[in-house]
């Protein structure tokens, strides 16, 4: 039967120092590079079960378990836990907060040690690969030189599929759910606009809105970025999952421009709790990597460097996910299968849109405990 992790913790560790820094793919140097991490399960002798979890662009390392509120926990409980697709009876998985975040790990809001204040936009420009290389490297302080498994949804998708990309042979089987290989015109443009509401709100102050000695008062940017969240989260779910949560359903019988329908209410909630955990440089910044993000403009050269590898891979859509819909997933599947990789292409039935990777789906979640128990065969995309 399954279950859930009581209390965990997050851990921190400096990877990257001054005399050992991390060298971005487009060569700058940076350092001191802090990562924040959670583990949950048992690490076997031969480190032979360990499962990497890639998180999305706004989650962090607290993937499962509760930090001492068990009505507070992680952003991916129903998949993690003891009996469930990632079962931490047999499993160790692996969570770090990726490089550029705001939840622990090194990002525009850490202290540029050149000038003891934030970095803001001074930080440097990085990509998916870099991604990969810091969590290379946490993988190095745990003493973990292969992977069982790794795992991601949307921006975590694209993590898995770089990693297959740069380092061939490293993961035995990876996972990619609500993925895509390159954003759409239509992708960008939605980030383009959530981008926009952050870099023209008054008090952005060209990305130096952090406090800092000697300014009276210090204001953020949080209309923008709250709206930038609310635009965002429409494009995560579907229409169908908002008309069965609210339908037109109303606060009050008084009009009004202020919010009136539940669905506003919800939009609202959802931009306000946003502004507590997220930091409005570090959507800019993780917003740009996906867009940049195209590991097969060269389909050649990716053919070529897929085929070095022997990763199984598992490529899982949702057919109401209009963000990232599955005829991107079917292109990831095709390159893949060029490179004689083993691929199993799903597309799964569920109302919630992108947001279905989080959520508790049985045949989602059926499709991930078996990959990740058996090896995959090689099958066509067909709807689970």
């Amino acid at each position: 039967m399954a279950g859930s992790l009581g209390r965990v913790e997050t851990q921190r560790v400096v990877l990257f120092t001054e005399s050992d820094p991390l060298l971005l793919e487009s060569g700058t140097t940076l350092a001191p590079v802090e990562v924040a991490y959670e583990t949950y399960g048992t690490l076997d002798r031969d480190a032979s079960n360990v499962v990497f979890v890639c998180h999305a662009l706004t989650g962090d390392a607290h993937a499962a378990g509760h930090h001492g509120d068990p009505d507070r926990r992680g952003w991916w409980d129903t998949l993690i836990g003891p009996g469930k697709p990632l079962d931490t009876d047999r499993l160790f998985i692996v969570c770090p907060n990726l490089l550029g975040g705001c939840r622990g790990t090194t990002g525009p809001s850490s202290l540029d040690p050149a000038t003891g204040r934030p970095y803001g936009l001074r930080f440097p420009d990085f990509t998916v690969s870099d991604l990969v290389a810091v969590h290379r490297r946490l993988l190095e302080h745990l003493g973990i030189e292969r992977l069982h498994g790794a795992i991601g949804g949307s921006l975590g998708g694209m993590q898995v599929l770089q990693w297959a990309l740069d380092h061939p042979g490293e993961v035995d089987r990876a996972v990619l759910v609500c993925a895509s290989a390159r954003l759409s015109a239509q992708n960008i443009a939605f980030s383009a606009v959530a981008r926009a509401s952050i870099l023209r709100d008054e008090h952005f102050q060209g990305g130096d809105y952090y406090p800092s000695p000697g300014r009276e008062q210090s204001r953020s940017p949080d209309v923008g970025l709250g709206v930038a969240r609310m635009l965002a989260h429409i494009t995560y779910v579907s229409e169908e999952g908002l008309e069965l949560k609210f339908g037109r359903e109303r606060r009050s019988d008084t009009p009004t421009f202020d919010i009136d329908f539940q669905v506003e209410s919800y939009l609202d909630h959802q931009g306000r709790s946003f502004l507590e955990r997220f930091d409005a440089n570090s959507y800019l910044y993780l917003s740009r990597v996906m867009d940049y993000f195209d590991p097969f403009a060269d389909e050649h050269a990716a053919v070529a460097a897929l085929s070095a590898g022997e990763t199984s891979f598992l490529v899982i859509s949702f057919d109401s996910d209009w963000r990232f819909p599955s005829p991107h997933s079917r292109e990831i599947a095709r390159v893949l299968e060029r490179a004689g990789r083993t691929v199993r292409c799903e597309e799964v039935a569920s109302p919630w849109g992108h947001d279905s990777f989080l959520l508790d789906v049985p045949a989602y979640h059926e499709l991930v405990a078996g990959f990740l128990t058996v090896e995959a065969r090689r099958v066509g995309c067909r709807v689970a």
